[in-house]
């Protein structure tokens, strides 16, 4: 018991992936805990080490020795191949470690997934989160966790160093999943709804940067619009937004969220609609940009070219 108490309170941590949301976890994490990590780029790998995370020439060597395996991945196929693939690392992790997936991939791969940890001895706790790089670093995301208690109590010390919000929705992984699904259907609506009304607001002669706070302070705000807006503003200009979240994530998190409605016979139009136009915008070369650029969707002209002037 003691053991397993100490292990709690100090967990060593295997990070896959130093991108966008991996460096700045690690560091984070690094500053408690021990970390260790790998990434195909060697450069990030340095910045990393600069950061006191241990890097390895290996996924596998990262993974061996640690209780906390903190997975970032794109869809449930990129998790499959991380963890069971020809490289993958489920076999060198310690039986009572834990696998924390932090990505959004909808729950049709959890339930395969857990069955196949268990084999190992290892347990999943389901724990999409939200937030940009700059509040991973701080320790400010938000996370909903579907997990049994004891694989979560195992985790909690990685989990209460990266959340400022920290939601147990279920004991089941899945339920994180689920819940983040729900949360992506109105982020996503909310994002399409705010470009719509600010390419509205300039199409009627209005200022874009003018009415955002007009709107903004009354029942029309939203976190979106405060967070996104400034961005939208920003759409047209010859580099873009800065890219904090890619258009092409939405057109997957949509996705998601239309396949979840669909399994359940739930009608979702909105959903729908805001779907649309982010793959408008995959499709005609915005998948890479920041997710503010869905405004160049539904007004393609750069600002000021359709007032008449």
């Amino acid at each position: 018991m003691s053991t397993s108490s100490s292990a709690t309170k100090s967990p060593v941590v295997a990070i896959l992936g130093l991108g966008a949301m991996g460096l700045p976890m690690a560091t984070r994490l690094a500053s408690q805990l021990t970390v260790r990590a790998f990434d195909f780029d060697a450069t990030r790998m340095a910045l990393a080490t600069e950061k006191n995370v241990r890097c390895f020439e290996s996924a596998r060597e990262a993974a061996e020795g640690a209780n906390v395996l903190l997975v970032a991945v794109r869809n449930g196929e990129q998790l499959d191949d991380a963890l069971f693939g020809t490289t993958g690392v489920a076999s060198v992790l310690s039986p009572g470690s834990v696998v924390l997936l932090t990505s959004t991939i909808g729950a049709d791969a959890i339930e395969s997934t857990v069955d196949r940890l268990a084999e190992y001895g290892v347990d999943l706790v389901d724990a999409p989160l939200s937030g940009g790089p700059v509040r991973a670093g701080q320790g400010d995301l938000l996370i909903v966790v579907g997990a049994a208690p004891e694989p979560l109590e195992r985790a909690r010390p990685v989990l209460d160093l990266l959340a400022s919000t920290l939601t147990v929705v279920g004991s089941n992984p899945g339920d994180g999943q689920a819940m983040k699904t729900v949360n992506q259907l109105l982020c996503g609506v909310h994002i399409a709804a705010a470009a719509e009304a600010l390419a509205l607001a300039e199409a009627l002669g209005l200022d874009p940067a003018s009415a955002l706070p007009a709107l903004e302070a009354g029942a029309a705000g939203s976190f979106m619009l405060s967070n996104r807006g400034p961005r939208m503003l920003e759409a047209y200009d010859e580099e873009g937004a800065e890219v904090l979240s890619r258009l092409d994530i939405f057109v997957k998190d949509m996705g998601i969220v239309s396949k979840a409605a669909r399994s359940v016979g739930l009608p979702s139009p909105v959903a729908a609609a805001a779907e649309q136009l982010f793959l408008l915008g995959q499709a005609q070369g915005l998948g890479t940009a920041d997710d503010s650029a869905v405004i160049r969707v539904v007004a393609p002209g750069r600002k000021g070219e359709n007032s008449g002037s």
